[in-house]
C-alpha cells in the first residue's frame, strides 16, 4: 500500500485524514457567493471582509433590508460561529449563509457569521482565538468611526450576542468564558447575550440517559472527532469540550442572558440539558432560556430549514436576540 494513502482518521461521509497529512474533507466545501445587493427572499444583503488583517480573521457579514429603509437605525449584531465538529464548513457553505441571512432578515440583525481556522491543519485552541479576534474586531467595527460601513452605521455595540451551532455554539461559550476573563474594549466584560443552538459538548462519564456506547457512526468516534480537534491536547474533562466540569468558570460566563436549544435525538441532547441546569445550579448571575424540539436531530434546522419546526427554532432564537438588554458600553477615546 502507497504509505501517502494510509488513513489516520475516517469519519465516514465527512472527513478522511491520512498519516501522511494530508486531509479529505467530504462535507462542507461547497460554497456560495455573498448577495450584495440583497438576497431576493428576504432582502438581506451580504458581503465578504476582513475583520482583524493582523489575525487574519475575516467574516461574511449580512445586513437587513431594514437598514436601507432606516439608514441611521442601529440594530443588534450577532457573531455568528458555524459548526462543523471544528473541522468543515466555513460561513460561506450554503447551508449558513442561509441560516445568516434568515436570522438577520428575522431578528432584524447585522449578522457577522466568522470565518475561522479549521483542524486539523489548525488545533485548537485557533478557532477559539479567532473568534476572539473576531469579537474584538467586530465591537470595535461598531464605533462611528468604525472601518467597516455597515457595522459604523448600523452595528450596536451595546447589543452584540455571541451564538453558534454545535462546535460553532461550543466557540460562543468558550468566547463568552474567555471574555468574562479578558474583557473587550467597547463591551467590558458581557456580552448581552449567548445563544447556543445544539451545543457540542462532551465528557468521559456519561450524563442522563446517555448510552456509554454513543457514538457518532462506530464506538469510540465521539471521542476521537474531539482529539482530532485540538490535535491531543486537551483531554476529553477538559472545560473547553466539558463545560460541566468547571462550575466555577461557569459562574464566570460574560453574559447575564443564555439561550440553548436542542432536538431530542440530538447526539449531545443530555449534555444540553446538564449544561443548563449547571448553568441554573453554579451560582451564575444570569437568566437562562431552554428550547427543546421534540423527534429531531442534531441541527436539524441547518439540513431542513424550511420545516415548521426550523421555522419555530429559528423565531425563538430572533426573539432572544430582540430582548437582549442593553450593557453598559465603555470607550477608551
Amino acid at each position: 500500500m502507497d504509505p501517502s494513502s494510509e488513513i489516520a482518521y475516517d469519519m465516514p461521509g465527512f472527513i478522511r485524514i491520512h498519516k501522511s497529512g494530508r486531509v479529505e474533507r467530504l462535507q462542507g466545501t461547497e460554497t456560495i457567493p455573498p448577495s450584495p445587493s440583497g438576497d431576493l427572499a428576504n432582502g438581506v444583503a451580504s458581503k465578504d471582509v476582513v475583520l482583524d488583517p493582523a489575525a487574519s480573521v475575516s467574516a461574511r457579514l449580512y445586513l437587513p433590508a431594514a437598514a436601507a429603509a432606516e439608514p441611521g437605525r442601529k440594530f443588534p449584531v450577532v457573531v455568528y460561529l458555524h459548526g462543523g465538529a471544528f473541522v468543515a464548513h466555513t460561513a460561506a457553505s450554503p447551508i449558513y449563509h442561509k441560516y445568516a441571512a434568515s436570522l438577520a432578515a428575522a431578528a432584524p440583525a447585522v449578522v457577522v457569521s466568522v470565518k475561522y481556522r479549521l483542524a486539523p491543519e489548525y488545533p485548537l485552541p485557533a478557532a477559539y482565538d479567532d473568534a476572539f479576534a473576531a469579537l474584538k474586531a467586530v465591537v470595535a467595527a461598531c464605533r462611528p468611526d468604525g472601518a467597516e460601513p455597515w457595522l459604523a452605521a448600523h452595528g450596536d455595540a451595546s447589543r452584540v450576542v455571541l451564538a453558534g451551532d454545535s462546535a460553532g455554539a461550543n466557540m460562543a461559550h468558550n468566547t463568552a468564558i474567555r471574555l468574562r476573563k479578558e474583557g473587550v474594549q467597547g463591551c467590558g466584560d458581557k456580552v448581552s447575550g449567548v445563544a447556543l443552538l445544539h451545543p457540542y459538548f462532551w465528557g468521559t462519564e456519561p450524563v442522563g440517559d446517555e448510552s456509554p456506547d454513543a457514538a457518532f457512526f462506530f464506538p469510540g468516534d465521539m471521542e476521537r472527532v474531539w482529539d482530532v480537534a485540538c490535535g491531543g491536547e486537551f483531554g476529553r474533562d477538559h472545560p473547553y469540550i466539558n463545560p460541566a466540569a468547571s462550575p466555577q468558570e461557569l459562574r464566570q460566563l460574560g453574559s447575564g442572558r443564555v439561550l440553548v436549544t436542542t432536538a431530542g435525538l440530538c447526539w449531545f441532547v443530555e449534555r444540553a440539558r446538564a449544561y443548563a441546569k449547571g448553568m441554573k445550579a453554579c451560582g451564575w448571575a444570569g437568566e437562562l432560556e431552554f428550547y427543546e424540539t421534540r423527534g429531531k436531530k442534531h441541527t436539524y434546522f441547518q439540513f431542513r430549514p424550511d420545516c415548521d419546526d426550523a421555522a419555530k427554532e429559528l423565531a425563538v432564537v430572533a426573539d432572544f436576540v430582540r430582548r437582549c438588554l442593553v450593557c453598559f458600553v465603555w470607550f477608551i477615546r
